[in-house]
């Protein structure tokens, strides 16, 4: 997962906007996939120890809804939200899988791959955020579904030099081929024309799926999503400053600076309020 659904002051804007008890939940949520993420951040050179690692963190989940004693401080911080908000289980497996794929699969061939891997580190994560949040409309979940592929699709554009330095590369090898662009074009310092419309391919594709979610939005939840709905907004607007910087993503990552951000984060739920 590499930081794509934590660590990001993105997030903390939007849950400014819930409830105390809402809010509790949230970073409980957020705490554990943190620290999910982190049994891979320093991945050990030896492969059965980070297969221990990976299935502590399976035998983890298990124990927080199967009523087990969970071994770790964010397990045990989780359980009571679980049973309070009806959390479900597939999010936390799903996440578990997806962070493995961060060390088995470096590179991925087709869309359709990469689309699997952002459901289960970031869909996966939206479909446990609005049990929290609160909807009426089943058809909330597909907003959630929309809106994970949307910031996750963002952050691999955000963060591509950084993961090129790391031997990981999330753009799909077909969509290389496709715009005549070969690994090596992407090591910079300034990119090409040609891997400039590969970024701007990949650009429109997160764009779409910004869209997806705004139209599938059911109007009697937009107001209990307004968190969810920050954080697509904030990071519309990350966006929008790659596509300004001629998508010069190759040196440090892209950053919205905080003010303009609560800007961002305020206007979304003014306009939240006033039923917009």
């Amino acid at each position: 997962m590499k930081a794509r659904t934590r660590r990001d002051t993105n997030f903390a804007y939007s849950f400014a906007a819930l409830a105390p008890a809402k809010r509790e939940a949230i970073v409980a949520v957020w705490d554990f996939f943190r620290a999910v993420d982190d049994a891979v951040d320093d991945v050990p050179a030896d492969p059965a120890e980070f297969s221990m690692r990976v299935a502590a963190w399976r035998a983890e989940v298990v124990a927080v809804f199967e009523g087990g004693e969970p071994a770790t401080a964010q397990g045990r911080a989780l359980v009571t939200h679980v049973a309070q908000f009806g959390l479900p289980r597939s999010g936390f497996d799903a996440v578990v899988d997806g962070v493995e794929m961060d060390v088995t699969v470096r590179r991925f061939e087709r869309f359709e791959d990469l689309r699997q891997y952002c459901l289960r580190v970031a869909s996966a994560v939206g479909l446990v955020c609005i049990e929290i949040f609160g909807y009426r409309n089943p058809s909330s979940r597909q907003y959630a579904i929309d809106l994970g592929l949307a910031l996750q699709l963002t952050n691999i554009l955000r963060d591509l030099g950084t993961d090129l330095r790391a031997g990981r590369l999330y753009l799909p090898l077909e969509d290389l081929r496709a715009a005549g662009v070969v690994e090596a074009d992407l090591q910079g310092p300034a990119p090409s024309a040609a891997v400039t419309g590969l970024l701007a391919h990949h650009a429109a594709r997160a764009r779409d799926y910004f869209d997806r979610a705004r139209r599938g939005l059911p109007r009697e939840d937009a107001r209990s999503l307004v968190a969810a709905r920050i954080m697509g907004a904030v990071y519309e607007a990350l966006l929008d400053r790659i596509e300004m910087r001629g998508f010069d993503v190759f040196g440090d990552p892209v950053r919205l600076r905080r003010a303009y951000k609560a800007a961002v984060a305020l206007r979304t739920w003014v306009m939240a309020v006033a039923g917009r």
